[in-house]
């Protein structure tokens, strides 16, 4: 009989640096779901985007500490007004001394901006919390209790959102001659909700079919319970993309306030002022309108750019639900 060769155990193949190991495949797709990897994933304008953003928010916030400590930073003071003492003239251009030229008080430019900065950002950020938080647990709620809660809750908001809101912001401000910067953002932030209450409410709708909103029905989970931990985690994504345009668009209607005078008070800095500040000399130069303008339309592109990528995102996250 011939003889059998001896056995020999086979030894695991080594993987070279473009195989895949598929014991290790969901490991580490897994990790690719974070920030890291959501922003490799960008497009090279939506990262630009991003990028804007973060100096706007950064220089805003630079700004509002320079003017809580008495102007202590590197930044000019952008109240000072030097050609009062012949230390500039109106309208200069850019210079090493002033990046951005100075406007018709010979007040620098790029102070002012960032300070404006500080206007718009706090605003923006108002309305977007007074949203999620308030317009988000309004919306999850009637979304998932139903009945007669929802019926007046959605009546009383069509009711609200029957007026434009910038006639509105209008009136308000008109008639209560409100120009404090606290009280512009709470307005704005007030105004804002029935909005998010709409998004809130048809998101929660679709949520409240899912399986596994069903399952915990069915082990006898509390409402509560199930609105908190399971709803409104999984409509958070879509308000905070929706948040991203909102931002914007109100970004737009104070700066449009400013323009016609009836929001935060000049001297105070903001963008829109500047812009109607720089209109009575834009026959001498462009420069105090083009500044304001520019930062305007970067940021409120920017926002937009970041809130569409965000909705992509969303949608395909929840196909995969």
């Amino acid at each position: 009989m011939p003889k059998r060769a001896p056995f020999r155990p086979r030894r695991a193949p080594i993987l070279s640096g473009t195989d895949k190991d598929p014991t290790t495949s969901t490991a580490s797709d897994s990790k690719r779901n974070g920030l890291s990897a959501a922003i490799s994933d960008m497009p090279i304008v939506v990262k630009l985007a991003l990028f804007w953003l973060l100096f706007i928010v950064t220089a805003a916030i630079y700004a509002r500490i320079d003017r809580v400590t008495g102007q202590a930073l590197p930044l000019q003071d952008p109240f000072y007004q030097p050609f009062l003492f012949g230390e500039a003239s109106p309208i200069e251009g850019p210079s090493a001394e002033h990046i951005l030229g100075t406007d018709v008080l010979s007040r620098d430019n790029f102070s002012r901006l960032l300070h404006g900065a500080w206007v718009s950002l706090i605003v923006a950020l108002t309305v977007v919390a007074f949203g999620i938080v308030f317009g988000g647990l309004i919306g999850a709620f009637v979304g998932y209790v139903r009945g007669r809660a929802e019926a007046v809750t959605m009546l009383g908001l069509d009711v609200v959102l029957a007026f434009p809101p910038l006639v509105l912001l209008l009136a308000l401000v008109s008639i209560y001659k409100v120009r404090n910067l606290t009280l512009i953002a709470l307005v704005f932030g007030v105004l804002g909700i029935p909005t998010y209450v709409r998004i809130a409410r048809a998101s929660t709708l679709a949520i409240a079919s899912r399986e596994f909103v069903q399952a915990a029905e069915a082990i006898g989970t509390k409402r509560a319970a199930i609105l908190f931990r399971e709803i409104i985690p999984n409509i958070l994504p879509a308000l905070f993309a929706y948040a991203l345009i909102n931002a914007g668009f109100v970004i737009v209607i104070e700066g449009t306030l400013s323009y016609l005078g009836l929001s935060v008070q000049i001297p105070e800095p903001t963008w829109g002022n500047m812009i109607n500040e720089g209109r009575r000399d834009i026959r001498m130069t462009i420069l105090p309108i083009l500044w304001p303008g520019l930062f305007l339309t970067l940021t409120v592109v920017s926002l937009n750019l970041l809130g569409d990528w965000a909705q992509q995102r969303i949608a395909v996250r929840s196909s995969a639900l």
